[in-house]
């Protein structure tokens, strides 16, 4: 049997680059509300964390948030959702993490109601035992309550379980509940971030991940 027999894994920036459908969406929201339109080189800070917490630092008044957010998903869920892709990779990492005796289990702060379409789209919803992530009126938001929820839901000890993610936000959600975290290299939190964050090893590949997940 493995040392950690549950996987917690990241969506945005781990299983999927969600970059051109994010960004579009959230531009819809800033001009929406009148904030100015940033370009796509000045949002890169805006995968992995929640809306709640992105538009108010990239210039939106506190008071016209929902506005942004209810204005991106109307162009989010008209087709911008499936504007992603898998990381090359990442589906043969899975493979082999399941046949290891892994079970797998999504932790995203994207609402739930998102995540499983866009894992089914792109069949990777096959490969996980489940799939935990934010409701729609922000509730879960933060990625540490996220966990909370999944750990309760799935009847899982932390201490048998082991974070992946490509985000300070994944490291910090997770060490809240003693969890580990593997950071990744090919997402949107950057090297430095994840380090600084407490992740443990940071692999650079999808098909890395076995191997540090076997090493830990």
């Amino acid at each position: 049997m493995p040392k950690y027999t549950h996987l917690l894994i990241d969506l945005d920036g781990t299983l999927i680059d969600p970059a051109e459908g994010i960004v579009a969406s959230f531009q819809k929201g800033l001009a929406a509300t009148g904030a100015r339109v940033l370009a796509a080189e000045e949002l890169t800070f805006i995968i992995g964390p929640p809306l709640r917490t992105s538009f108010p630092l990239a210039g939106v008044a506190e008071r016209d948030v929902e506005a942004a957010i209810e204005a991106y998903r109307a162009y989010y869920t008209a087709g911008a959702v499936f504007q992603a892709a898998p990381y090359a990779g990442i589906a043969e990492a899975l493979v082999v993490l399941r046949a290891r005796g892994h079970r797998l289990h999504v932790a995203t702060s994207k609402p739930h109601v998102f995540a499983r379409p866009i894992l089914e789209h792109f069949a990777l919803a096959q490969y996980f035992d489940s799939i935990h992530g934010a409701e729609l009126d922000g509730r879960r938001d933060a990625k540490a309550d996220v966990i909370a929820h999944l750990l309760s839901e799935q009847g899982v000890d932390p201490r048998d379980a082991l974070m992946i993610g490509d985000t300070r936000f994944d490291c910090l959600g997770a060490a809240a509940h003693g969890i580990a975290t593997i950071g990744v290299a090919w997402g949107h939190g950057g090297r430095a971030d994840l380090e600084a964050a407490g992740a443990v090893v940071i692999a650079e590949r999808p098909i890395d991940l076995p191997r540090h997940v076997a090493a830990m």
